[in-house]
């Protein structure tokens, strides 16, 4: 349930930064060069301006493989006299989303391979954090330099963004009286999202209204008529930045052709994308579950096939009774067609929407005593 405050999104934020500068002796942003980001910035600059504690330290992990308006903007950030930079170029690996049994990383600015540009002279560019992936990155980066530092990190997380997202940052206290965020065992380094509440048409109203700069590859993508839901500034191989392949080639043939001379899948996805989006049942398999398990026995990696099996199947065991259970095995047939067996970052996905639904499903057969009666 919402409870709606007699206050704006703006304030509220400003409030909930004001209390985490009292609490905690360091307060670091993570920046990706996306429109939230850009918001959390600007508004925690704000208050470490009024305090007097700049420069305010900013962490950025360059995944190599970046638009170029968003390593623009981030060098207007790091170059900026109030920001202390901690601008990461050293080696880790990335999943490759279009790839499945070659190239399955990309190895992020590992010395001898042709990057897709060379590093800032103000960059960090060596990993000397005792981690290889880049979501544990974070936390090694902060480990690294705050170690024994009461440090808050605010990052640019949204509820809207996804159900998973809104329980996560509703449902259970963090720090003290706050949901919306997460701690670390040492209780010494929490996260926050301080505009958790907002929609993107109040991040977008704050940009305008402070006229702030801004990523502008959304301007392209905007003119591309790229759904908002797609509008990323994630790595272009990314789990969840695939549909940018698909007007990269238009938008910047350039880097188009770095990245199909730098990761092996990038060309194929593109040219096989359409046809991923109207994939049809095979005339041989009776249904979608059967197709799904025998994509994954021939397409996954024999150690990665049977961890796979299991997830797909524990879904089927716990939503298999939800009318149109089928348009979410679709969706775990296009997981496995894309490769991604590594983290399951895209049947993670599916499952968080389908549990979101089951949820409803379930609370409103409770109620009527008979079936979900909606379309999925």
């Amino acid at each position: 349930m919402k409870v709606y405050l007699n206050k704006n999104v703006v304030e509220a934020a400003k409030e909930r930064i004001k209390y985490i500068f009292d609490e905690f002796d360091n307060v670091v942003v993570n920046f990706s060069g996306g429109k939230d980001s850009t918001v959390i910035l600007d508004i925690t600059l704000k208050e470490a301006k009024r305090r007097g504690v700049l420069p305010l330290p900013v962490i950025f992990i360059d995944q190599e493989a970046e638009w170029p308006q968003t390593i623009e903007l981030v060098r207007k950030v790091m170059y900026d006299k109030n920001v202390d930079p901690y601008w990461f170029q050293g080696e880790f690996r990335l999943v490759n989303a279009t790839a499945i049994t070659r190239d399955k990383y990309l190895w992020c600015w590992r010395e001898g391979e042709e990057w897709l540009r060379e590093k800032d002279d103000i960059a960090i560019k060596e990993n000397k954090f005792n981690v290889i992936d880049f979501y544990d990155l974070f936390d090694g980066i902060r480990d690294y330099y705050w170690k024994n530092t009461k440090t808050a990190v605010i990052y640019g997380l949204r509820a809207e963004e996804s159900p998973t997202r809104f329980s996560a940052l509703t449902a259970r206290l963090s720090y003290k009286n706050i949901t919306w965020g997460r701690g670390n065992k040492n209780q010494l380094h929490y996260n926050f999202a301080i505009i958790y509440d907002w929609s993107y048409t109040d991040v977008w109203k704050y940009i305008h209204d402070n006229n702030l700069p801004y990523n502008k590859i959304y301007d392209l993508q905007y003119q591309k008529g790229v759904p908002i839901k797609n509008m990323r500034v994630s790595s272009l191989h990314h789990e969840g930045a695939l549909y940018s392949l698909e007007y990269l080639q238009e938008v910047d043939a350039e880097l188009y052709n770095k990245l199909v001379k730098r990761l092996h899948g990038i060309h194929s996805y593109t040219k096989f994308m359409d046809m991923l989006g109207e994939i049809e049942l095979p005339y041989m398999f009776e249904n979608w579950k059967e197709y799904r398990d025998y994509l994954i026995e021939k397409l996954i990696p024999k150690e990665k096939a049977k961890d796979m099996l299991n997830f797909v199947h524990k879904m089927d065991v716990k939503y298999g009774d939800m009318p149109n259970y089928d348009h979410f095995i679709k969706k775990q047939v296009m997981a496995v067609i894309k490769g991604d067996f590594d983290e399951f970052a895209l049947l993670k996905k599916v499952r968080r929407v389908i549990d979101w639904e089951y949820h409803r499903y379930t609370k409103k057969k409770q109620k009527e005593g008979e079936g979900y009666g909606e379309e999925i």
